[in-house]
């Protein structure tokens, strides 16, 4: 069968350097850091006192402060964001085909913060069980998906993706598919985090995966950087409306980019740890370029997964150089994470989106915090550090890697190229 051409028509963004697809970016070519003090809980006992919280964020600005008490942060995010792209989309959702409308939204963890509320409550009780109704329906992870669809009245394919940090790639390339594949017209797709918890802290804590620079969280993120120690935990979400070629020029839609293609592995080595030779991001990244039909040439930067943790940064820059050999040397690579923190299951959604928005504008965004060149890592390398770079961009890959070794990217490129 033929495979119907994927657009994106539609972009919206929630993140801790700005709430807005504007402001995002604005924030990213600036080289913002969104890393702050925790405001949400008192975390002075904690080994990590910071994170990359939203600023300026009241959810009652958007939706009506009844409707967004049955919803756990993590489907407020996706609300918010969707709307932005829905809009940005500018359907008449009177004459399109709602059948072949959908929704495949992606989150790590879900209603976290819900679930840690309700189990305290009960705790500090006298063992008599009294939960908030909402409690089941605001924790699961698929209902994101759900607000979305019933909000638009989309009744086409609808489901979320938990693949950890992967999710919300992994939600991109299922909807792409679904598209692609002639299953609907229409789909939004992304996804949200709302971890920054005591839950959510506690445990990566626990796991020694966060940076505990308690000193000076702005620089705590440094990907690729010999002194880094750790992410940033990050909340937010992104949102992407994807649409068939054909339909949207029928539309008269203004287009961001193609999908080019989605690449999956798995790294089957860990259930933390990356893989030291990068084995399952090589695999990921060369599937990608197999199923978009591009050479590694093609190729001209990757927005790493890059997330500022010893062993992960220096196996994904091992993968870059295996995949592309001496073209890696000619490719600007950076890590948007060195701003936002790391937002879990919707780190895939808002890097995406910050590749296409390089192709639009023709510039990089950097990888903020470098210091000292890490031996282990090619200096020759381009990690565009510290100052976004002007770069005429035509195609650009988005990695993300998962706990339990899922990986998965995605690949955008202009819609003129090599269609």
């Amino acid at each position: 069968m033929v495979l119907r051409r994927v657009v994106v028509t539609g972009l919206g963004a929630l993140t801790p350097i700005g709430n807005t697809i504007e402001e995002y970016w604005n924030g990213l070519i600036n080289g913002i850091s969104g890393a702050a003090p925790i405001t949400y809980f008192d975390a002075s006992k904690f080994r990590t006192h910071f994170a990359c919280e939203l600023k300026n964020f009241n959810v009652e600005d958007f939706i009506e402060r009844k409707e967004a008490r049955k919803m756990d942060r993590y489907a407020q995010y996706a609300m918010v964001s969707s709307e932005e792209a829905m809009k940005d989309a500018n359907f008449n959702l009177d004459t399109i085909d709602k059948d072949r409308a959908g929704v495949i939204w992606g989150s790590g963890i879900g209603g976290l913060e819900t679930f840690q509320i309700e189990v305290l409550n009960f705790a500090a009780g006298d063992g008599t069980p009294k939960f908030n109704p909402f409690f089941i329906p605001k924790m699961i992870s698929d209902i994101a998906c759900g607000h979305i669809s019933i909000k638009y009245g989309f009744r086409g394919p609808n489901f979320a993706t938990v693949s950890a940090c992967a999710s919300s790639t992994n939600a991109i390339i299922d909807a792409f598919n679904y598209i692609r594949l002639g299953h609907a017209d229409i789909m939004v797709t992304g996804g949200s985090e709302a971890a920054v918890t005591i839950a959510g802290m506690g445990g990566f804590n626990a796991m020694h995966a966060l940076s505990t620079r308690n000193d000076d969280p702005k620089t705590a993120s440094r990907p690729m950087d010999k002194d880094r120690d750790g992410f940033v935990l990050g909340e937010g979400a992104g949102a992407l409306i994807l649409e068939e070629y054909e339909h949207a020029v029928a539309r008269g839609a203004k287009i961001y980019c193609e999908i080019g293609g989605g690449g999956m592995s798995a790294d089957a080595y860990h259930i933390t740890a990356p893989h030291p030779e990068g084995l399952g991001a090589k695999n990921v990244m060369l599937n990608c370029l197999r199923d978009s039909g591009l050479q590694p040439t093609d190729v001209d930067g990757v927005n790493m997964h890059g997330t500022s943790t010893p062993l992960g940064d220096l196996a994904e820059s091992k993968a870059i150089q295996h995949v592309f050999g001496e073209h890696a040397y000619t490719m600007n690579l950076n890590s948007t994470k060195s701003m936002t923190g790391h937002l879990l299951g919707a780190a895939g959604a808002i890097e995406t989106i910050s590749s296409i928005l390089s192709l639009k504008h023709g510039i990089v965004p950097p990888t903020i915090n470098h210091f000292t060149d890490d031996e282990n890592i090619d200096t020759k390398l381009n990690f565009t550090f510290n100052v976004a770079q002007k770069r005429e961009m035509n195609v650009v890959m988005s990695n993300t890697f998962g706990f339990g070794g899922h990986n998965a990217c995605v690949l955008v490129k202009k819609l003129d190229y090599k269609s």
